[in-house]
């Protein structure tokens, strides 16, 4: 045994030494795996003896008087390695042991279904250990070979009547719904679990309010709960664990595609996530690059995001529908901006709408799905086009109406606009405790029939 090894390991306790003889061999397997903490930090400490033995990724136990706990290995030196612990309040001291963990794994089941669990797979929920499943899985896996996957064609409705007719969605889409602070991005996300497109739902409540948790799961899913799996990390909690929820969501979603079934996988908030990572980055010395953003931001984001969609053939699909907080409304902040083009579509809400009495507060001009196509009839693309112009022009003459400038019969197309858009908009209108729509180009028509009918008994 080396010398400098030989002191690394003088302060660990016999205690220490007999709880780590369960998973290792002898003093020999804890040398080549272990080192011992020899710098604190508020965010990280510092790991002499582990830097030939871990990769960056890696997960570490650290063994202090209080018990075991995990962290993340987020950068490795010559000399020592930097670890982030995953939970608050660790009792770190100056030469514990810490030994490599290696990945962390967890093991889905279907037995998870209508529980509500932390980001390392606990549940949380007060109702006892739940079973695990026959195969773990390691919460930072790669997304599927680009060429092995199922192509994504088939369409879905979600029952939101601004979402179906001028954004449709396919199963296996990405989608981020893009908003300001207050603006209804949580309340829109709850009225998309009820579609029921989905045989699975997962959804990570990232860096939520603690008090909204329960709202959101007996309120909001109710009686969809029961095929769905609430993985949660609140405000308070560490940025590791907030950064962990999305990861640990998704690998369970894996689990149900890869048994062949339709996954809905809801992340709120997607800028949460990527606040987590700026967090462990700076914290470990890494540079910001953009806005305050280090690198690692906008390497983690399309890891994650492309892990959703389709599977490999005779599998199932993930069809993944993430919040992002655009900051002061800017919708081309940098997290916004890298998102956007990683997604297969976004849903722009908008705070004048929204003040307007407009729910969901959907802009339609601005909104956009990248397979729509594939989920339009022909008829009803040429519909949606119309519908687009007529929008258009009835939102870029507001102002030359509001002072008097128009008037009727001097631009036919104008006035049709006027006549039909505020029906439009009345269409699109969806409190988000009603009942999902059906068929939402079948409400627009009878809304259009029984205004044309109006028209002439008003004008008489």
């Amino acid at each position: 045994m080396p010398d400098e090894m030989k002191s690394a390991f003088n302060s660990v306790t016999l205690s220490a030494l007999e709880v780590l003889t369960g998973r290792f061999a002898g003093p020999e397997d804890l040398v080549r795996r272990g080192g011992v903490v020899s710098t604190i930090t508020p965010a990280n400490y510092h790991v002499k003896g582990l830097s030939s033995h871990v990769c960056l990724g890696d997960y570490v136990e650290h063994h202090s008087r209080n018990g075991v706990h995990l962290g993340e290995v987020v950068k490795v030196e010559p000399d020592a390695v930097i670890v982030c612990p995953i939970e608050r309040g660790e009792a770190i001291g100056i030469g514990d042991p810490v030994i490599r963990f290696g990945a962390f794994r967890i093991a889905p089941d279907a037995g998870w279904c209508g529980r509500t669990i932390n980001a390392l797979g606990q549940p949380i929920d007060g109702l006892g250990p739940m079973a695990p499943g026959k195969r773990r899985r390691s919460v930072a896996s790669d997304a599927p070979a680009s060429m092995m996957r199922q192509r994504v064609k088939t369409p879905l409705k979600t029952g939101v009547r601004a979402i179906d007719i001028f954004s449709p969605l396919c199963l296996g889409q990405r989608l981020g719904v893009f908003a300001g602070s207050g603006v209804g991005k949580s309340t829109l996300l709850s009225m998309l679990t009820r579609a029921d497109a989905f045989d699975r739902a997962v959804i990570a409540l990232v860096g939520e309010r603690g008090r909204e948790v329960r709202e959101f799961i007996e309120d909001t899913l109710g009686e969809h709960m029961g095929k769905s799996v609430a993985v949660v990390a609140t405000s308070d909690e560490s940025p590791m664990i907030r950064r962990m929820a999305p990861l640990t969501a998704m690998t369970i979603a894996e689990h149900f595609r890869e048994a062949g079934e339709n996954v809905l996988l809801i992340v709120d908030s997607i800028t949460r996530f990527a606040h987590a990572i700026r967090e462990v980055g700076v914290a470990s010395g890494e540079l910001p690059v953009a806005r305050g953003y280090p690198a690692s931001v906008f390497t983690e984001l399309p890891r994650l995001l492309e892990r959703a969609g389709p599977g490999a053939a005779g599998s199932g699909s993930i069809t993944a529908i993430v919040s992002i907080l655009v900051d002061g409304d800017n919708h081309n902040d940098p997290v916004a901006d890298a998102t956007r083009g990683i997604l297969d579509g976004h849903i722009v809400l908008e705070r004048g709408l929204a003040e307007e009495g407009r729910y969901p507060p959907i802009n339609p001009l601005a909104s956009i799905s990248r397979l729509a196509r594939a989920a339009w009839q022909p008829e009803e693309e040429s519909l949606v086009i119309k519908l687009k112009s007529l929008i258009q022009r009835y939102e870029e003459t507001r102002d030359l109406r509001l002072l008097g400038g128009y008037r009727p019969g001097t631009d036919p197309d104008l006035d049709m606009a006027i006549q039909q858009v505020p029906v439009i908009y009345d269409v699109l209108k969806q409190q988000p405790d009603a009942k999902l729509a059906r068929d939402s180009f079948a409400d627009l028509a009878d809304a259009m029939k029984r205004a044309a009918q109006s028209e002439p008994q008003n004008s008489k």
